[in-house]
């Protein structure tokens, strides 16, 4: 495509009948015929990687400033702004024939993205996913980066999805990809909002700023607006955009579940919607899990899937790696792993592991390092509170001190409370893999294990950027199987 057809915004007072081939934001992958864009970024600015990017054969640069180098160069306000829509220009725009369903929120996103995909597929719609655990692209899985990609690979995942034989796509969409604008360009048939609670405060630094990125993916105008009302900044968010779709867990709305009965099973419901009642068996434990199905089948519902089928397939349910998945062995109490990080999604993962328990619940879980640190005195109340023994460990710690992100959890947690026995209710372990080891040693009959903090992820983060691989639910496995045969062996 030509420069001077591409751009359609900024100063392209050089914007010649340049050919463009490829669109480029990392110096190191630019091809001849390549456009360049100098994005700013945290730690870089493209600008400065620009001469390299046009020695490895950049043909133009879209760009903040002037950099005189010889090549084209069209000056725009914000680069980030200018490269979504560019991005979809140079795909054909493929939104306008892909329809994709936009999914933000604190918690629930992946889960409900999942539920999403499984429900347009059950209604005859090849769907492609993009999230934190996976993408799926024309049927193919692809490895993850980030939750929301940058503008260039997500129009470009867009067009090979309708290669690929996708006609919707399903995909989480980060508040962070909302502020750098990294969806621009992107068309949404409907927009999915699950709930606001405390995280990333390091990035939004107030959660007035992380409500109004959250909101920009309302204010693209999707033609459906799903919200949940039984959160208070979805109640605003509803006020706020016009026509909104309602959903809610045992409060008013459009779509609503009362009657709520869970189990270690699933959990089975009364669902009311504008086409009328209906029983529903949702084979995924927790209260949590069933507004993620609600706000997923409102959203299916109101782009004209018939109820009939949709609930059909919510009973069939979905299995989200590192979503409250059960690691089983064959011993006598339950091991969870989750992906809960924040606040309210402990304390939800807390109270649904209460609801399957016959015994106690025992907690292992930590928090990452440099991100927001407000939340850690307040993971570590609700531990306190909700579980019966609460082992603290390392997460992703980064460029911090285990040791140091550990006192900032524990420093409201009083030891004297809710102790188990002659154990004590509060232990520190800072080895991730000796506190899961620790958790099941302590597990009884009945007993129920939550593996909190990381769910899906590889591995851990350390200093420097370095990565080395760790699993939880690898590492249960091999734990249990160890624990087991040593309980084998002693009878």
């Amino acid at each position: 495509m030509r420069l001077d057809e591409l751009i359609a915004a900024g100063d392209a007072g050089q914007a010649t009948a340049v050919e463009i081939t490829s669109l480029d934001y990392d110096s190191r992958e630019v091809r001849p015929g390549g456009l360049f864009f100098c994005v700013k970024g945290f730690r870089s600015d493209g600008h400065d990687f620009a001469a390299q990017a046009v020695q490895n054969g950049a043909a133009a640069l879209v760009a903040e400033r002037p950099l005189g180098l010889g090549v084209p160069e069209v000056i725009v306000p914000s680069v980030r702004a200018a490269m979504g829509p560019i991005a979809a220009r140079f795909f054909d725009d493929p939104t306008s024939q892909l329809r994709v369903v936009g999914i933000t929120g604190t918690n629930g996103k992946t889960t409900t993205a999942f539920l999403v995909r499984a429900l347009l597929e059950a209604t005859g719609e090849q769907a492609g996913l993009l999230g934190t655990v996976k993408s799926i692209v024309g049927g193919e899985e692809r490895p993850v980066q980030r939750t929301t990609s940058e503008a260039v690979d997500l129009q470009s995942d867009f067009r090979a999805m309708l290669e690929g034989g996708d006609r919707a796509c399903v995909m989480e969409v980060s508040s962070h990809a909302l502020e750098l604008g990294r969806a621009e360009g992107t068309r949404f048939v409907a927009a999915i909002f699950t709930n606001l609670t405390q995280d990333h405060l390091d990035f939004h630094e107030t959660m007035e700023d992380y409500f109004q990125a959250k909101r920009r993916l309302f204010s693209s105008a999707p033609n459906v607006s799903v919200v949940n009302v039984a959160d208070p900044y979805g109640r605003r968010l509803a006020q706020e955009i016009d026509g909104t779709v309602t959903f809610a867990v045992e409060d008013d709305a459009d779509y609503s579940a009362t009657d709520l009965r869970c189990d270690a099973a699933g959990c089975r419901f009364d669902l009311r919607t504008p086409a009328g009642r209906h029983e529903v068996s949702l084979p995924m434990p927790g209260r949590f899990n069933v507004a993620n199905a609600l706000g997923a089948l409102a959203s299916v519902h109101v782009l004209r899937g018939n109820i009939d089928t949709l609930i059909a397939a919510l009973a069939r349910g979905v299995r989200v790696p590192g979503r409250f998945e059960p690691v089983q062995e064959g011993q006598e109490f339950a091991v969870i792993v989750d992906y809960a990080h924040t606040p309210d999604s402990l304390e939800n993962v807390l109270l649904a592991a209460r609801d399957i328990a016959r015994g106690r619940i025992i907690c292992v879980f930590g928090a990452g390092g440099d991100r927001d640190r407000g939340k850690r005195p307040l993971m570590g109340e609700i531990a306190a509170r909700l579980a019966d023994v609460t082992i603290v460990t390392s997460d992703n710690p980064r460029s911090e001190a285990p040791e140091a992100i550990v006192a900032e959890i524990v420093a409201p947690i009083v030891e004297s409370e809710g102790a188990a026995g002659d154990r004590p209710a509060l232990q520190i372990e800072v080895d991730r893999r000796m506190a899961i080891e620790r958790a099941i040693a302590l597990a009884e009959a009945d007993d129920v294990v939550v593996i909190a903090g990381k769910g899906h992820e590889q591995g851990q983060e350390f200093e420097n950027g370095r990565k080395l691989p760790f699993d939880d639910i690898t590492v249960a496995r091999e734990i249990l199987s160890a624990h087991l045969a040593a309980v084998g062996a002693g009878k």
